[in-house]
């Protein structure tokens, strides 16, 4: 089983960019997708072959994600269950037989660290939430974490060290949230692989230097280890500042 995790950074702008053409090329079990920035009605995408699921945020432009799956899932549910969290579109949650998928747009910390303490407690309660799940069947976690967890993780990490994405705390809830029984499926492959990264900042030619960032990802619960066949980062794939990525299991 293939599964592609994007955030495409606004999926109009991504169409326009050969967000098709790499879709059929991918030709994935299962697309998840972050930041959507899309309201209800506003797109009408043909994927033949394709269930569609689609979380729209409250605020036009902003934030959502959607899935794209080959195979119907057993049930459906959108966000955390938190009015808090939900007006945002940042989780969509698909149950299959074995396993569960969950997409994840996690909150940016943003300028001086004004929404930190927000994500604080989106940490918490989606780890909480997860953790229920797990108890359950299996879970699949991928999308834009919006952390780089450790100094591999990044370029420059002497100075990003306070800055969004890199804080100390953020750092420590994806430690927290791996300890709870979650494998980060890329450095499960890739433990000591340097300047592999998926966003990049629009700025100072940031891309072509690969002065970057990992921070999508996908996370899986350990149960879930020996059906591990690869992880990879598509750097080489266009239409956003993130580029996809993409997890293969077994028998699942």
């Amino acid at each position: 089983m293939k599964l592609i995790s994007w955030n495409v950074n606004g999926i109009r702008a991504a169409i326009q960019k050969g967000f098709l053409d790499f879709f059929k090329e991918a030709d994935a079990d299962i697309f998840c997708l972050q930041e959507i920035k899309l309201s209800e009605g506003q797109l009408d995408l043909e994927l033949s072959d394709y269930y569609q699921y689609w979380n729209y945020a409250e605020k036009k432009g902003y934030s959502g994600t959607a899935i794209f799956t080959k195979k119907e899932p057993l049930s459906v549910s959108y966000g955390l269950g938190i009015a808090e969290h939900d007006r945002e579109g940042r989780v969509i949650s698909l149950e299959y037989e074995d396993f569960y998928v969950i997409t994840c747009y996690t909150p940016n910390s943003q300028n001086e660290l004004a929404r930190l303490s927000y994500r604080m407690k989106w940490e918490e309660d989606f780890l909480a939430y997860l953790d229920e799940l797990k108890e359950k069947k299996p879970v699949i976690v991928c999308g834009d974490l919006n952390v780089a967890h450790q100094e591999i993780d990044l370029k420059n990490p002497k100075t990003n060290r306070k800055n969004p994405g890199f804080t100390d705390e953020e750092r420590e809830k994806f430690t927290v949230f791996l300890s709870h029984g979650y494998l980060d499926t890329f450095r499960f492959f890739y433990p000591n692989l340097e300047s592999a990264y998926s966003w990049w900042s629009y700025r100072a030619g940031a891309r072509a230097r690969n002065v970057g960032w990992r921070i999508d990802y996908f996370v899986v619960s350990k149960e879930l280890e020996d059906r591990l066949v690869d992880a990879k980062i598509l750097p080489e794939v266009l239409g956003s500042d993130h580029c996809p990525v993409e997890l293969k299991l077994k028998g699942v």
